[in-house]
């Protein structure tokens, strides 16, 4: 297979990840891993939680599983499924019905009947199991949160960690020494390539600076285009050569270069950190200084601080901190006392991609606008 057919010439739609994305999503169920001496979380159904949904296009899991619970994350707890049919990831289709088992505190897949008893009539489920589709596999199981929103933050090198900046190849030259880069194009590179063969082409950005320490943990990045090899360096010298494969923004000499990562093909389980994580928002994406549902965020801590992909983190607006003049004076005659309002919960937090101190989190529902500097920390 050529190289160019590996790569979506339509990278700005990013339709390369949507089908598998959505067949990888569409897993999303809850169990409890990582750290096995974690308390486990209460998963209560609401109060007003309905007696069944219909499943109808555009639907995504954790928007029925809000439905029925508290906590729309963890319903899998209450799922009548096993864990092998929880792990298949085309087992819930438009017109299937998703009913409560109040009785046994359950959400079932399936069609509620009434049979008669000797004790009176009462309400069975008549149990649907999961089928593997051969048509369509994949595009009509629905997606277990929006996929086209995160699709960009997958397929693009936004952030870029310190050490990858610092020693990532570089263009050094164009062909016919063109100012820019376009599709076909040659380009000289120069850097370790490590084995691999495809490339994307990234412009690092602002650096990102954590809220508490004040370092740079890593950078922003422009993603321009992709490049393949064309001929690698030969003996005695370290210029390879490139060809355009695609290209989004312009591109030329200066620009840096990194491996193309594989798709994500994994499927997506929440749960809690292994281990407790008390992060801060980083940055907004999208131009904006307030985030609501389904917008991203960049957060201040990746994998090296626990976090992996499914971690589910709760956010808060940091409490202010505010002069008590209600207080008993002192023996000063003073009476103003500095106290520290509770942080307020404001939502939930999606992590989908982890960098080494940084991970991009979907905002899954929210009940105030999130901000930069708001606390995103393990369930309670």
């Amino acid at each position: 297979m050529k190289l160019a057919h590996l790569l979506d010439p339509t990278m700005k739609n990013f339709s390369t990840v949507g089908p598998r994305l959505v067949s990888a999503l569409a897993a999303l169920a809850f169990c409890t891993l990582g750290n096995a001496s974690a308390a486990p979380l209460s998963c209560s159904f609401r109060a007003d939680a309905p007696d069944q949904h219909q499943v109808v296009k555009g639907d995504t899991l954790w928007q029925i599983a809000g439905r029925f619970l508290d906590q729309p994350w963890c319903w899998p707890t209450v799922w009548g499924m096993n864990r092998d049919e929880i792990a298949n990831p085309h087992w819930i289709y438009p017109g299937q019905i998703i009913w409560f088992d109040r009785a046994a505190g359950r959400l079932r897949l399936g069609q509620p009947v009434a049979v008669s008893s000797a004790a009176g009539n009462e309400l069975a489920s008549q149990r649907l199991q999961p089928q593997a589709r051969t048509l369509g596999l994949g595009l009509e199981a629905i997606a277990a949160i929006p996929a086209s929103v995160i699709e960009p933050f997958l397929s693009q090198p936004l952030i870029i960690d310190n050490d990858d900046v610092d020693s990532a190849p570089r263009i050094i030259a164009t062909q016919d020494n063109h100012v820019f880069l376009g599709k076909d194009d040659k380009a000289y590179v120069r850097g370790a390539l490590q084995g691999a063969t495809a490339f994307q082409v990234f412009r690092p950005g602002k650096p990102l600076k954590d809220p508490e320490t004040g370092q740079v943990i890593a950078h922003e990045a422009f993603y321009l285009g992709t490049l393949g090899l064309q001929t690698a360096a030969s003996a005695g010298s370290d210029v390879h050569t490139f060809t355009v494969l695609t290209a989004k923004e312009e591109m030329g000499k200066g620009d840096q270069l990194r491996a193309l990562p594989p798709m994500p093909l994994q499927n997506y389980v929440p749960h809690p950190p292994a281990r407790p994580v008390s992060a801060r928002v980083l940055a907004i994406y999208g131009g904006v200084t307030h985030a609501g549902q389904n917008q991203v965020v960049s957060i201040n801590r990746g994998q090296l601080d626990g976090l992996d992909i499914g971690s589910v983190l709760q956010l808060y607006h940091t409490g202010r901190t505010v002069n008590d003049e209600t207080a008993p004076k002192s023996w000063l005659g003073l009476r103003t006392q500095q106290v520290k309002l509770p942080d307020e919960t404001v939502g939930s937090l999606f992590i989908f991609r982890v960098f080494k101190h940084v991970s991009y989190g979907l905002i899954m529902q929210v009940t105030a606008p999130v901000e930069v500097g708001d606390v995103a920390r393990s369930p309670e």
